[in-house]
């Protein structure tokens, strides 16, 4: 997980000249091109899904049975989990470690029993592959985690031949195998090192054929990024990626529909049609006790429980995602994300996640709601709106659109716009609207 907070305020004053207006408004078309494309797509609904327990040294075979036990009452259709390279194969290339091994078989063998597939997060390069250098491999131990894991094989040919052994061990019982986690990040903490597009198209390019090889069958992700705003993934064409998977994994934290709907714009820009698959979002409900928790908005359990319905529900008819996939099952003492708290009580988002994902054509988003109200010389908008995307108030004259705000929610998703003094505050017609689910679905007042 862990993306940035982004935010965004932009005022637009209607004007006068309508060539004038048409350069302010020409920007938006795109957004309304992409929401209307994404939002109405009918084909086959997403793999619905949790990240659950992974395989690691402290993982014991009751919390795996305890994990796939709560992920088929939350009817989960997949789970994601991460196998650590460096845990399975800590010594040498082929010597696999029994107790990791047997660990990973009970989590595939309990996900299968209950209908359930798993995403195999493959990261973590083993001490004896790692490109670290020489100042930090010689800290790297097979016993724990370290610095030199994050940095990429010398040899990924080698990372190939672990994928491919997981491919041919479990096959379709895995959804898919996500080839590393997160190369984009900031943070080096799960690739590390220079030209990072370089070195991640290097992996994927070793993995994708070696799958193959093994079960054709076996989905393989690329990509496990973080950034929505395109940059990486241009690096990632560019070195070489196409081709070489099956779907595009992506993790948005924040504004999670309009970060789908900007990757598959850079995503279509370069010919490249591959599903998304969402396979890590969530909110933290860490509020009140703390505001921000690994760099995301604390917000309240009711909060996370309609959050999780909602954007579920926004993605239920969108054709180009594969699979949404929330973060995560538990929660613990440094993270609140969990729809279980630490202790493995049930959340409001666990109730909720269970009836949307039972059935997840049946309901619709959170309505935007609106409110109008005289402040003086001015008008006051308030309201709520579902969680996801930007949202946009026009205010309109007549038939005259004479103002345009976008905005995004509060970590509550509420919002309150003063606007304009030069609009007055009689004869005026004002709508809110969420950029996802169009402009079909705004609120509307007068005054």
């Amino acid at each position: 997980m862990r993306q940035r907070p982004t935010a965004l305020l932009a005022s637009i004053f209607a004007t006068r000249s309508l060539r004038a207006r048409q350069r302010l408004l020409a920007p938006l078309a795109l957004l309304f091109l992409y929401a209307a494309v994404g939002a109405t797509s009918a084909q086959a609904v997403p793999l619905g899904g949790i990240n659950g327990v992974g395989v690691g040294t402290n993982t014991t075979t009751a919390q795996i049975d305890g994990s796939i036990a709560a992920a088929r009452a939350l009817h989960a259709k997949v789970v994601r989990t991460d196998v650590p390279w460096s845990l399975l194969e800590p010594r040498a290339q082929g010597a696999i470690e029994p107790r990791a091994l047997a660990l990973l078989d009970r989590l595939v063998s309990d996900a299968s029993a209950a209908g359930i597939g798993v995403i195999a997060t493959v990261e973590s390069t083993p001490c004896w592959d790692s490109s670290a250098p020489p100042a930090i491999l010689r800290a790297c131990t097979p016993a724990r985690a370290t610095q030199a894991n994050a940095w990429p094989p010398r040899e990924p040919a080698v990372y190939g031949t672990f994928t491919a052994f997981l491919a041919q061990r479990y096959g379709t019982r895995l959804a898919a195998i996500e080839v590393w986690n997160e190369p984009d990040q900031a943070n080096q903490d799960y690739l590390a090192g220079p030209n990072k597009a370089q070195a991640y198209a290097a992996i994927l390019r070793a993995a994708y054929p070696a799958i193959k090889r093994a079960n054709p069958a076996v989905p393989v992700l690329a990509g496990s990024i973080v950034g929505s705003n395109g940059v990486f993934l241009r690096a990632l064409y560019t070195a070489g990626i196409r081709g070489y998977y099956d779907g595009l994994a992506v993790h948005f934290y924040t504004l999670t529909l309009g970060a789908l709907r900007a990757i598959r714009e850079t995503q279509l820009a370069n010919g490249d049609t591959k599903p998304l698959w969402l396979d890590e979002f969530g909110w933290s409900s860490c509020w009140p006790s703390q505001r921000t928790q690994q760099e995301q908005a604390c917000v309240t359990p009711q909060v996370q429980g309609a959050n999780t319905a909602n954007v579920f529900r926004s993605l239920a008819r969108t054709g180009y995602v594969a699979a949404d996939v929330i973060y995560k099952l538990q929660g613990d003492s440094g993270e609140d994300f969990g729809v279980l708290s630490a202790s493995g009580a049930r959340k409001p988002a666990f109730v909720q996640l269970a009836r949307v994902l039972a059935a997840p054509l049946s309901g619709r988003p959170t309505p935007v709601t609106l409110r109008l109200r005289r402040r003086g010389s001015r008008v006051v908008a308030s309201g709520e709106g579902p969680v996801g995307d930007y949202m946009s108030l026009e205010a309109f004259q007549g038939s005259v659109l004479r103002y345009r705000a976008l905005f995004t929610l509060d970590r509550f998703n509420r919002y309150t716009l003063t606007l304009p003094a030069a609009l007055g505050t009689r004869g005026l017609r004002v709508r809110v609207f969420q950029y996802w689910a169009g402009v079909g679905s705004a609120a509307q007042r007068s005054v």
